[in-house]
């Protein structure tokens, strides 16, 4: 098990990624303390990942509140005496536009989350991850590297191409504690939101969600979208020592979309 005795911190655990990610940590052996601001959701994703609650722990936690990130982090060390890795799942991923029509106090609110949520989140986690080194793993996005054309999403490509530049100069500050910071950028992952995405699109242009998938697949080097659970093996994997050597690297998940 590549997580055997580790444990780990996910923040925003709700029904997509954030609970594919604390639902393979927990199946490759990791303890797994859960962060997110809804109460329900983290009840619900612990139950389903753990029934007898022996390798979970869980906490609503706003990462904008940087007590809220401390008591998150102290709650993992209260539990089970150590902390890992921590994988930023959290995100606000909601606003849509450009400049033009850019409402910058919404720029900031997502910058707020994106960027300097992860920062707090991982400052918090920073004394016990140094104590045995470990993996910090910031999900970002491929739409930081190359605008979709389906989406205009500035303010969240934005926060989150800052935040891979903040990785790497995370990087090198914290190697030498032996503390990796990667980044996984996925492209379009079939999850609940991309669903969302080509449901809503299908009912607006009256065709079959069939051929709104094959716009989005017909980009693809393989047939078919990448999964949240793609993604979320990739952070796992950048969490375990089979990643030892691996920092300061942003891998794209994106069934070859974008070749870089």
């Amino acid at each position: 098990m590549l997580l055997r005795g580790k444990t780990v911190i996910v923040s925003g655990v709700g029904p997509g990624l954030g609970h594919q990610v604390a639902a393979l940590a927990a199946r490759d052996g990791a303890d797994v303390v859960l962060g997110a601001r809804t109460k329900e959701n983290l009840a619900k994703a612990a139950a389903a990942i753990d029934p007898d609650g022996a390798h979970t722990a869980w906490r609503p936690t706003d990462i904008t509140d940087e007590a809220q990130c401390e008591a998150l982090a102290a709650l993992a060390l209260r539990r089970f005496g150590r902390i890992d890795a921590v994988v930023h799942v959290a995100a606000l991923d909601s606003h849509f536009g450009g400049l033009e029509d850019a409402d910058f106090a919404t720029w900031q609110q997502v910058i707020d989350v994106n960027l300097l949520g992860g920062l707090r989140m991982t400052r918090a986690c920073l004394p016990a991850l140094g104590e045995r080194g470990g993996s910090v793993v910031f999900i970002g996005t491929q739409s930081s590297v190359a605008a979709p054309s389906q989406v205009r999403q500035a303010a969240y490509a934005a926060s989150k191409g800052a935040l891979v530049s903040a990785m790497y100069s995370l990087a090198r500050e914290l190697g030498p504690r032996r503390i990796r910071v990667n980044t996984v950028q996925p492209g379009w992952m079939w999850g609940p939101p991309v669903r969302a995405y080509v449901q809503f699109t299908a009912h607006t242009e009256g065709v079959p969600e069939a051929e709104v998938l094959g716009r989005l697949t017909e980009r693809m080097a393989l047939p078919e979208l990448a999964t949240d659970g793609d993604v979320a093996e990739a952070a796992v994997f950048l969490a375990s020592d089979r990643a030892r050597a691996i920092t300061g690297q942003s891998l794209l998940v994106n069934a070859g979309e974008l070749m870089r």
